[in-house]
């Protein structure tokens, strides 16, 4: 069922073009007592100033050396909810620039936004998630993201959230378990991103798989993801119509097949036929990981078996322009090979 999209409008009273503003380095101390004023009004066009001026990444430089986040952090908790938006928008715009990601980080933004993960207005949880993805792009953010505890709420938050939250919040997850993976099994992740799989969203389809990737990397990662049957699943986003979708399925399945265990169940969902339909498409996104995926499924004597009857499909990959794809069909031709 489609969704309305999450609006950014301001109250109609609210002009901009009323905020007080002196030239050059003068305008941020001034629009930083104007945040800390107890006038509310002051307080909202002091914001909608700063929104336009942290598009200039020297501006959000001198705003961070100016104290400007202890501020912003105040503010986050501020009952009017516009106070509380344009806040969370001013912060999401410096964190599109370097400078705003590592202050932001160090300066503990990410802890002090936990607390708008249940805030009643839509778009202050998209700007919190719009942060909280960026952030967590950096290894600091995805480590700040962990020690604030906030992987098992942003779990639960994907059975709640707006379509375009959720995919923000499979972006912040795909950073984060990359590191750790412990709490999101705990609280019943693979549960979830299993019935992401078949959403109708292409992106949420897709980025829900790449969180499935990042979690069968770990050891733990993989026993859970063959223990709730997710490999069938993901063999079936094989024949995806969304290129996106094939290639972070066909990741995800890479990973997770290593375990004899998910090589067995791969083979139950009858995985070879669309993974050879991936490497013989020469314009296939997912062909390397398809390629991959069935050198694994060559371990199995059922498995070589029937890849000895398309050997001439890996050989043509030889030619590839990749040298990547190249390789991986010389060690998958090994592998068919192979005599026991």
């Amino acid at each position: 069922m489609a969704q309305p999209r999450i609006s950014a409008y301001i109250p109609p009273d609210l002009d901009p073009t009323k905020a007080a503003l002196a030239f050059g380095r003068r305008a941020l101390p001034k629009l930083n007592e104007e945040l800390q004023s107890p006038e509310l009004l002051t307080q909202q066009r002091a914001l909608m100033a700063l929104c336009d001026l942290v598009h200039d990444p020297e501006k959000v430089y001198q705003a961070i050396a100016l104290g400007f986040l202890d501020s912003l952090k105040t503010l986050l908790v501020h009952q009017d909810q516009t106070v509380r938006q344009k806040t969370t928008e001013v912060l999401s715009i410096m964190a599109l620039h370097s400078i705003g990601r590592e202050g932001l980080i160090r300066r503990g933004v990410i802890s002090a936004l936990a607390g708008l993960l249940d805030d009643p207005v839509d778009i202050c949880r998209k700007n919190t998630h719009q942060i909280f993805d960026m952030l967590a792009k950096l290894p600091e953010g995805a480590g700040g993201v962990l020690q604030a505890g906030l992987i098992p709420p942003l779990v639960l938050k994907l059975k709640t959230e707006l379509d375009e939250v959720q995919e923000l919040i499979l972006g912040t997850l795909s950073n984060c378990l990359r590191v750790e993976v412990s709490e999101a099994l705990a609280v019943g992740a693979i549960t979830v991103l299993k019935e992401k799989l078949s959403h109708p969203s292409t992106a949420i389809r897709s980025k829900a798989a790449w969180v499935l990737l990042e979690i069968s990397s770990h050891a733990e990662g993989k026993i859970a993801v063959c223990k709730e049957e997710v490999i069938p699943v993901l063999v079936s986003l094989l024949e995806d119509t969304r290129p996106e979708v094939q290639v972070n399925s066909a990741g995800a399945l890479m990973f997770a097949i290593v375990t004899p265990q998910g090589r067995s169940s791969a083979m139950g969902a009858e995985a070879i036929p669309p993974l050879l339909t991936l490497v013989a498409e020469e314009t296939s996104k997912a062909r390397l990981n398809a390629i991959k995926t069935l050198t694994l499924l060559a371990e199995l004597p059922e498995g070589r078996e029937m890849l000895l009857n398309h050997r001439d499909t890996f050989q043509r990959c030889l030619d590839d322009p990749s040298e990547a794809v190249q390789r991986a069909a010389e060690i998958a031709i090994a592998a068919i090979d192979w005599k026991p």
